[in-house]
Protein backbone atom coordinates (compact mmCIF):
# COMPACT_ATOMS: atom_id res chain seq x y z
CA UNK A 1 0.00 0.00 0.00
CA UNK A 2 1.38 3.43 -0.95
CA UNK A 3 2.19 6.13 1.56
CA UNK A 4 -0.76 8.25 2.52
CA UNK A 5 -0.70 11.73 0.96
CA UNK A 6 -0.62 14.56 3.56
CA UNK A 7 -3.88 16.44 3.93
CA UNK A 8 -4.28 19.81 2.26
CA UNK A 9 -4.03 21.68 5.57
CA UNK A 10 -1.10 19.67 6.95
CA UNK A 11 1.48 22.50 6.56
CA UNK A 12 -0.68 24.81 8.69
CA UNK A 13 -0.03 22.61 11.72
CA UNK A 14 3.47 24.07 11.74
CA UNK A 15 3.33 27.33 13.71
CA UNK A 16 5.98 29.05 11.58
CA UNK A 17 4.24 28.24 8.30
CA UNK A 18 0.87 29.26 9.76
CA UNK A 19 2.30 32.64 10.74
CA UNK A 20 4.04 33.05 7.38
CA UNK A 21 0.77 32.25 5.57
CA UNK A 22 -1.30 34.54 7.80
CA UNK A 23 0.99 37.53 7.36
CA UNK A 24 1.20 36.98 3.61
CA UNK A 25 -2.59 36.69 3.33
CA UNK A 26 -3.24 39.94 5.19
CA UNK A 27 -0.61 41.73 3.11
CA UNK A 28 -2.17 40.36 -0.09
CA UNK A 29 -5.54 41.75 0.94
CA UNK A 30 -3.79 45.12 1.06
CA UNK A 31 -2.28 44.49 -2.37
CA UNK A 32 -5.77 43.80 -3.71
CA UNK A 33 -6.97 47.08 -2.22
CA UNK A 34 -4.01 48.85 -3.84
CA UNK A 35 -4.73 47.23 -7.20
CA UNK A 36 -8.19 48.79 -7.40
CA UNK A 37 -7.37 52.08 -5.67
CA UNK A 38 -4.26 52.76 -7.73
CA UNK A 39 -5.92 52.04 -11.08
CA UNK A 40 -8.93 54.21 -10.30
CA UNK A 41 -6.87 57.05 -8.80
CA UNK A 42 -4.54 57.15 -11.79
CA UNK A 43 -7.49 57.30 -14.18
CA UNK A 44 -8.88 60.15 -12.05
CA UNK A 45 -5.59 62.03 -12.37
CA UNK A 46 -5.32 61.28 -16.10
CA UNK A 47 -8.05 59.37 -17.90
CA UNK A 48 -5.76 57.72 -20.46
CA UNK A 49 -4.19 54.26 -20.67
CA UNK A 50 -0.75 55.85 -21.07
CA UNK A 51 -0.89 57.13 -17.47
CA UNK A 52 -1.52 53.71 -15.94
CA UNK A 53 1.02 52.21 -18.33
CA UNK A 54 3.60 54.69 -17.00
CA UNK A 55 2.81 53.60 -13.46
CA UNK A 56 3.34 49.99 -14.52
CA UNK A 57 6.71 50.87 -16.02
CA UNK A 58 7.70 52.79 -12.89
CA UNK A 59 6.89 49.79 -10.71
CA UNK A 60 8.43 47.05 -12.82
CA UNK A 61 11.73 48.62 -13.97
CA UNK A 62 13.31 48.87 -10.48
CA UNK A 63 11.73 45.55 -9.56
CA UNK A 64 13.36 43.75 -12.47
CA UNK A 65 16.65 45.63 -12.04
CA UNK A 66 17.05 44.49 -8.41
CA UNK A 67 15.76 40.92 -8.64
CA UNK A 68 19.18 39.27 -8.99
CA UNK A 69 20.48 41.21 -6.01
CA UNK A 70 17.33 40.22 -4.13
CA UNK A 71 18.00 36.55 -4.80
CA UNK A 72 21.58 36.77 -3.53
CA UNK A 73 20.45 38.66 -0.42
CA UNK A 74 17.82 35.99 0.22
CA UNK A 75 20.47 33.23 0.05
CA UNK A 76 23.05 35.10 2.14
CA UNK A 77 20.90 36.47 4.95
CA UNK A 78 17.99 35.44 7.14
CA UNK A 79 15.13 35.28 4.66
CA UNK A 80 12.64 36.26 7.33
CA UNK A 81 14.46 39.53 7.98
CA UNK A 82 14.75 40.24 4.27
CA UNK A 83 10.96 39.93 3.93
CA UNK A 84 10.39 42.15 6.98
CA UNK A 85 12.61 44.89 5.53
CA UNK A 86 10.77 44.67 2.21
CA UNK A 87 7.41 44.97 3.99
CA UNK A 88 8.60 48.01 5.94
CA UNK A 89 9.72 49.90 2.83
CA UNK A 90 6.57 49.06 0.87
CA UNK A 91 4.34 49.97 3.79
CA UNK A 92 6.01 53.36 4.11
CA UNK A 93 5.68 54.07 0.37
CA UNK A 94 1.95 53.28 0.38
CA UNK A 95 1.44 55.29 3.58
CA UNK A 96 2.97 58.32 1.85
CA UNK A 97 0.57 57.83 -1.07
CA UNK A 98 -2.29 57.85 1.44
CA UNK A 99 -1.03 60.94 3.21
CA UNK A 100 -0.66 62.88 -0.05
CA UNK A 101 -4.10 61.80 -1.24
CA UNK A 102 -5.62 62.75 2.11
CA UNK A 103 -4.10 66.22 1.91
CA UNK A 104 -5.28 66.69 -1.68
CA UNK A 105 -1.73 67.10 -3.00
CA UNK A 106 -1.28 63.75 -4.73
CA UNK A 107 -0.05 64.15 -8.30
CA UNK A 108 0.88 61.62 -10.96
CA UNK A 109 4.61 62.19 -10.43
CA UNK A 110 4.17 61.35 -6.74
CA UNK A 111 2.54 58.07 -7.72
CA UNK A 112 5.34 57.26 -10.17
CA UNK A 113 8.10 57.92 -7.64
CA UNK A 114 6.55 56.07 -4.70
CA UNK A 115 5.41 53.12 -6.76
CA UNK A 116 9.00 52.79 -8.05
CA UNK A 117 10.18 52.44 -4.43
CA UNK A 118 7.43 49.89 -3.87
CA UNK A 119 8.56 47.85 -6.88
CA UNK A 120 12.21 47.96 -5.82
CA UNK A 121 11.38 46.60 -2.36
CA UNK A 122 9.22 43.84 -3.83
CA UNK A 123 12.31 42.52 -5.66
CA UNK A 124 13.65 41.34 -2.29
CA UNK A 125 10.44 39.82 -0.97
CA UNK A 126 9.48 37.41 -3.77
CA UNK A 127 12.71 35.35 -4.02
CA UNK A 128 13.03 35.20 -0.22
CA UNK A 129 9.46 33.96 0.17
CA UNK A 130 9.85 31.31 -2.53
CA UNK A 131 13.05 30.04 -0.89
CA UNK A 132 11.86 30.13 2.74
CA UNK A 133 8.91 27.75 2.24
CA UNK A 134 11.09 24.60 1.83
CA UNK A 135 13.05 25.73 4.91
CA UNK A 136 9.89 25.33 6.98
CA UNK A 137 7.78 22.68 5.24
CA UNK A 138 8.80 19.01 4.77
CA UNK A 139 9.35 17.93 1.17
CA UNK A 140 6.27 15.69 1.15
CA UNK A 141 4.08 18.68 2.06
CA UNK A 142 5.39 21.15 -0.53
CA UNK A 143 2.51 20.69 -2.99
CA UNK A 144 0.04 21.30 -0.16
CA UNK A 145 1.99 24.38 0.99
CA UNK A 146 2.02 25.76 -2.56
CA UNK A 147 -1.67 24.99 -2.95
CA UNK A 148 -2.38 26.92 0.25
CA UNK A 149 -0.24 29.76 -1.10
CA UNK A 150 -2.14 29.80 -4.38
CA UNK A 151 -5.40 29.51 -2.44
CA UNK A 152 -4.53 32.54 -0.30
CA UNK A 153 -3.31 34.68 -3.17
CA UNK A 154 -6.50 34.77 -5.25
CA UNK A 155 -8.70 34.81 -2.16
CA UNK A 156 -6.87 37.84 -0.77
CA UNK A 157 -5.52 39.55 -3.87
CA UNK A 158 -8.38 39.00 -6.30
CA UNK A 159 -11.46 38.59 -4.09
CA UNK A 160 -11.32 40.07 -0.60
CA UNK A 161 -8.83 42.83 -1.44
CA UNK A 162 -10.54 44.25 -4.55
CA UNK A 163 -13.99 43.98 -2.96
CA UNK A 164 -12.75 45.79 0.13
CA UNK A 165 -10.91 48.27 -2.09
CA UNK A 166 -14.12 49.13 -3.92
CA UNK A 167 -15.92 49.68 -0.60
CA UNK A 168 -13.10 51.84 0.75
CA UNK A 169 -13.02 53.90 -2.44
CA UNK A 170 -16.75 54.49 -2.19
CA UNK A 171 -16.63 55.29 1.53
CA UNK A 172 -13.43 57.27 1.99
CA UNK A 173 -11.69 57.62 -1.35
CA UNK A 174 -8.23 56.52 -2.43
CA UNK A 175 -6.55 57.97 0.67
CA UNK A 176 -8.39 55.59 2.97
CA UNK A 177 -7.63 52.64 0.70
CA UNK A 178 -3.90 53.46 0.60
CA UNK A 179 -3.67 53.84 4.39
CA UNK A 180 -5.45 50.54 5.02
CA UNK A 181 -3.03 48.84 2.63
CA UNK A 182 -0.09 50.36 4.53
CA UNK A 183 -1.45 48.91 7.79
CA UNK A 184 -1.49 45.39 6.31
CA UNK A 185 2.29 45.49 5.93
CA UNK A 186 2.59 46.11 9.67
CA UNK A 187 0.51 42.98 10.30
CA UNK A 188 2.77 41.00 7.98
CA UNK A 189 5.88 42.17 9.84
CA UNK A 190 4.31 41.18 13.15
CA UNK A 191 3.63 37.67 11.87
CA UNK A 192 7.16 37.30 10.49
CA UNK A 193 8.54 38.22 13.92
CA UNK A 194 6.86 35.08 15.22
CA UNK A 195 8.48 32.81 12.63
CA UNK A 196 11.29 31.34 14.71
CA UNK A 197 14.60 30.66 12.92
CA UNK A 198 14.92 27.55 15.12
CA UNK A 199 11.97 26.10 13.22
CA UNK A 200 13.98 26.10 9.98
CA UNK A 201 15.13 22.65 8.94
CA UNK A 202 18.78 21.73 9.18
CA UNK A 203 20.81 21.45 6.01
CA UNK A 204 24.52 21.58 5.10
CA UNK A 205 25.89 25.12 5.13
CA UNK A 206 27.13 26.37 1.73
CA UNK A 207 30.73 27.43 1.47
CA UNK A 208 31.35 31.13 1.87
CA UNK A 209 31.12 32.86 -1.51
CA UNK A 210 33.75 35.46 -2.38
CA UNK A 211 31.32 38.01 -3.85
CA UNK A 212 27.78 38.81 -4.86
CA UNK A 213 28.76 38.42 -8.52
CA UNK A 214 30.13 34.96 -7.82
CA UNK A 215 26.84 34.03 -6.20
CA UNK A 216 24.93 35.28 -9.23
CA UNK A 217 27.23 33.34 -11.57
CA UNK A 218 26.62 30.14 -9.60
CA UNK A 219 22.89 30.58 -10.02
CA UNK A 220 23.22 31.34 -13.72
CA UNK A 221 25.40 28.27 -14.32
CA UNK A 222 22.89 26.04 -12.60
CA UNK A 223 19.94 27.42 -14.56
CA UNK A 224 21.80 27.27 -17.87
CA UNK A 225 22.63 23.58 -17.29
CA UNK A 226 18.95 22.67 -16.83
CA UNK A 227 16.71 23.24 -19.84
CA UNK A 228 13.50 22.74 -17.86
CA UNK A 229 14.44 25.87 -15.89
CA UNK A 230 15.80 28.27 -18.48
CA UNK A 231 13.26 27.39 -21.17
CA UNK A 232 10.36 27.94 -18.75
CA UNK A 233 11.83 31.26 -17.64
CA UNK A 234 12.17 32.45 -21.25
CA UNK A 235 8.70 31.17 -22.21
CA UNK A 236 7.23 33.12 -19.29
CA UNK A 237 9.15 36.23 -20.34
CA UNK A 238 7.52 36.26 -23.78
CA UNK A 239 4.11 35.42 -22.32
CA UNK A 240 4.35 38.28 -19.81
CA UNK A 241 5.49 40.63 -22.58
CA UNK A 242 2.36 39.84 -24.55
CA UNK A 243 -0.31 39.80 -21.84
CA UNK A 244 0.77 41.74 -18.73
CA UNK A 245 0.32 45.22 -20.20
CA UNK A 246 -3.06 44.48 -21.79
CA UNK A 247 -4.44 42.86 -18.63
CA UNK A 248 -3.22 45.50 -16.18
CA UNK A 249 -3.80 48.58 -18.35
CA UNK A 250 -6.62 47.78 -20.77
CA UNK A 251 -8.93 45.65 -18.63
CA UNK A 252 -9.91 48.52 -16.26
CA UNK A 253 -10.05 50.83 -19.30
CA UNK A 254 -12.38 48.40 -21.11
CA UNK A 255 -14.67 48.15 -18.07
CA UNK A 256 -14.74 51.89 -17.44
CA UNK A 257 -14.92 53.30 -20.96
CA UNK A 258 -16.55 50.60 -23.11
CA UNK A 259 -18.81 48.77 -20.66
CA UNK A 260 -19.43 52.04 -18.76
CA UNK A 261 -19.15 50.31 -15.37
CA UNK A 262 -17.64 51.54 -12.11
CA UNK A 263 -14.91 50.36 -9.74
CA UNK A 264 -17.33 47.91 -8.12
CA UNK A 265 -17.55 45.92 -11.36
CA UNK A 266 -13.79 46.03 -11.77
CA UNK A 267 -13.40 44.68 -8.24
CA UNK A 268 -15.99 41.98 -8.97
CA UNK A 269 -14.14 40.91 -12.12
CA UNK A 270 -10.94 40.49 -10.11
CA UNK A 271 -12.86 38.70 -7.36
CA UNK A 272 -14.40 36.16 -9.75
CA UNK A 273 -10.95 35.54 -11.21
CA UNK A 274 -9.76 34.92 -7.68
CA UNK A 275 -12.54 32.39 -7.19
CA UNK A 276 -11.33 30.44 -10.21
CA UNK A 277 -7.73 30.49 -8.99
CA UNK A 278 -8.86 29.43 -5.54
CA UNK A 279 -10.78 26.44 -6.88
CA UNK A 280 -7.85 25.37 -9.05
CA UNK A 281 -5.39 25.59 -6.16
CA UNK A 282 -7.66 23.47 -3.97
CA UNK A 283 -8.02 20.86 -6.70
CA UNK A 284 -4.27 20.53 -7.27
CA UNK A 285 -3.62 20.51 -3.52
CA UNK A 286 -6.00 17.60 -3.03
CA UNK A 287 -4.93 15.61 -6.10
CA UNK A 288 -1.18 16.30 -5.94
CA UNK A 289 1.18 17.01 -8.79
CA UNK A 290 0.39 15.15 -12.02
CA UNK A 291 2.84 12.54 -13.28
CA UNK A 292 3.66 14.61 -16.37
CA UNK A 293 4.19 17.82 -14.48
CA UNK A 294 5.86 19.95 -17.14
CA UNK A 295 3.27 19.09 -19.77
CA UNK A 296 0.56 20.04 -17.29
CA UNK A 297 2.25 23.36 -16.48
CA UNK A 298 2.69 24.37 -20.11
CA UNK A 299 -0.79 23.33 -21.22
CA UNK A 300 -2.41 25.14 -18.29
CA UNK A 301 -0.46 28.33 -18.97
CA UNK A 302 -1.16 28.10 -22.71
CA UNK A 303 -4.89 27.89 -22.03
CA UNK A 304 -4.69 30.73 -19.55
CA UNK A 305 -2.95 33.05 -22.02
CA UNK A 306 -5.40 32.13 -24.77
CA UNK A 307 -8.25 33.40 -22.60
CA UNK A 308 -7.03 36.97 -23.20
CA UNK A 309 -8.19 36.72 -26.81
CA UNK A 310 -11.76 36.24 -25.55
CA UNK A 311 -11.67 39.73 -24.00
CA UNK A 312 -11.75 40.99 -27.59
CA UNK A 313 -15.38 39.92 -27.98
CA UNK A 314 -16.95 40.48 -24.54
CA UNK A 315 -19.98 42.74 -24.42
CA UNK A 316 -21.19 42.52 -20.83
CA UNK A 317 -19.74 42.48 -17.32
CA UNK A 318 -20.69 38.84 -16.70
CA UNK A 319 -18.75 37.79 -19.80
CA UNK A 320 -15.65 39.60 -18.53
CA UNK A 321 -16.08 37.78 -15.22
CA UNK A 322 -16.33 34.39 -16.95
CA UNK A 323 -13.11 35.01 -18.88
CA UNK A 324 -11.38 36.22 -15.74
CA UNK A 325 -12.43 33.05 -13.91
CA UNK A 326 -11.05 30.74 -16.62
CA UNK A 327 -7.84 32.76 -17.03
CA UNK A 328 -7.05 32.70 -13.30
CA UNK A 329 -8.00 29.05 -12.75
CA UNK A 330 -5.65 27.81 -15.45
CA UNK A 331 -2.84 30.14 -14.41
CA UNK A 332 -3.11 29.08 -10.75
CA UNK A 333 -3.16 25.35 -11.49
CA UNK A 334 0.01 25.63 -13.55
CA UNK A 335 1.72 27.78 -10.94
CA UNK A 336 1.08 25.37 -8.03
CA UNK A 337 2.68 22.52 -9.96
CA UNK A 338 5.56 24.68 -11.23
CA UNK A 339 6.49 25.95 -7.75
CA UNK A 340 6.42 22.42 -6.35
CA UNK A 341 8.65 21.02 -9.10
CA UNK A 342 11.13 23.87 -8.68
CA UNK A 343 11.29 23.57 -4.89
CA UNK A 344 11.77 19.79 -5.03
CA UNK A 345 14.51 19.71 -7.65
CA UNK A 346 16.59 22.85 -7.01
CA UNK A 347 19.17 22.56 -4.19
CA UNK A 348 18.06 24.66 -1.24
CA UNK A 349 21.29 26.66 -1.07
CA UNK A 350 20.60 27.85 -4.63
CA UNK A 351 16.83 28.25 -4.40
CA UNK A 352 16.85 31.97 -3.61
CA UNK A 353 19.04 32.73 -6.62
CA UNK A 354 17.13 30.41 -8.93
CA UNK A 355 13.86 31.98 -7.81
CA UNK A 356 15.27 35.46 -8.38
CA UNK A 357 16.36 34.41 -11.88
CA UNK A 358 12.87 33.03 -12.41
CA UNK A 359 11.39 36.41 -11.44
CA UNK A 360 14.11 38.37 -13.28
CA UNK A 361 13.84 36.57 -16.61
CA UNK A 362 10.09 36.00 -16.48
CA UNK A 363 9.28 39.63 -15.71
CA UNK A 364 12.21 41.21 -17.51
CA UNK A 365 10.10 42.34 -20.46
CA UNK A 366 7.13 43.54 -18.38
CA UNK A 367 8.24 47.21 -18.48
CA UNK A 368 8.29 46.95 -22.28
CA UNK A 369 4.82 45.37 -22.18
CA UNK A 370 3.47 48.36 -20.26
CA UNK A 371 5.32 50.79 -22.53
CA UNK A 372 3.93 49.41 -25.82
CA UNK A 373 0.38 48.63 -24.67
CA UNK A 374 -0.96 52.19 -24.74
CA UNK A 375 0.36 53.14 -28.22
CA UNK A 376 -0.69 49.76 -29.62
CA UNK A 377 -4.20 50.16 -28.20
CA UNK A 378 -4.35 53.69 -29.60
CA UNK A 379 -3.39 52.38 -33.03
CA UNK A 380 -5.55 49.24 -33.31
CA UNK A 381 -7.95 49.46 -30.36
CA UNK A 382 -8.13 47.73 -26.98
CA UNK A 383 -10.01 44.69 -28.25
CA UNK A 384 -7.63 43.98 -31.13
CA UNK A 385 -4.73 44.28 -28.66
CA UNK A 386 -6.31 41.61 -26.47
CA UNK A 387 -6.80 39.34 -29.49
CA UNK A 388 -3.18 39.58 -30.64
CA UNK A 389 -1.84 39.18 -27.11
CA UNK A 390 -3.89 36.07 -26.38
CA UNK A 391 -3.29 34.17 -29.61
CA UNK A 392 0.39 35.01 -29.96
CA UNK A 393 1.12 34.50 -26.24
CA UNK A 394 -0.49 31.06 -26.24
CA UNK A 395 1.43 29.98 -29.33
CA UNK A 396 4.77 31.10 -27.90
CA UNK A 397 4.13 29.42 -24.54
CA UNK A 398 3.21 26.09 -26.10
CA UNK A 399 6.24 26.16 -28.42
CA UNK A 400 8.68 26.13 -25.49
CA UNK A 401 7.28 22.81 -24.26
CA UNK A 402 9.09 21.21 -27.19
CA UNK A 403 12.54 22.59 -26.33
CA UNK A 404 14.84 19.56 -25.81
CA UNK A 405 15.16 18.77 -22.11
CA UNK A 406 11.98 20.46 -20.90
CA UNK A 407 10.00 17.20 -20.81
CA UNK A 408 12.80 15.09 -19.30
CA UNK A 409 11.13 15.27 -15.87
CA UNK A 410 7.92 13.87 -17.33
CA UNK A 411 9.63 11.12 -19.30
CA UNK A 412 11.67 9.81 -16.37
CA UNK A 413 15.02 10.70 -17.90
CA UNK A 414 17.85 11.37 -15.47
CA UNK A 415 18.19 15.09 -15.01
CA UNK A 416 21.56 16.74 -14.74
CA UNK A 417 21.55 18.76 -11.55
CA UNK A 418 25.11 20.17 -11.53
CA UNK A 419 25.84 22.16 -8.37
CA UNK A 420 28.52 24.85 -8.71
CA UNK A 421 31.81 23.91 -7.08
CA UNK A 422 32.12 25.13 -3.52
CA UNK A 423 28.51 24.61 -2.58
CA UNK A 424 28.43 21.88 0.05
CA UNK A 425 24.91 20.70 -0.68
CA UNK A 426 23.52 17.67 -2.50
CA UNK A 427 21.37 18.20 -5.53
Amino acid sequence: MGARRPGLLAPLRDRSFALLWTGMSVSLVGDGILLVALAWKVYELSNAPVALAAVGVAMTVPHVALLLVGGVVGDRFDRRRVMMASDAVRGLAVALLGALALSGHLRLWHVLGLIAVYGAATAFFGPAFDAVVPDIVPADQLVQANAIDQFARPLALRMVGPALGGLLLAAGGAATAFLVDAATFAVSIGCLLGVRPAAYRDEPEPAESPSVLADVRDGLRYVRANAWLWATFVAAAFAYLLFMGPVEVLLPYLIKNELHAGPGVFGAVLAVGGLGALAAALAVGRLGTPRRSMRFVYLAWTGSTLMLAVYAVVGAAWQVMAVSLAFSALESAGTVVWLTVKQRLVPRALLGRVSSLDWFISTGLVPLSFAVTAPLAAAVGARATFLVAGVLGAAVTLAFLFVPGVRDIDDGAALEQPVPAGLAVAA
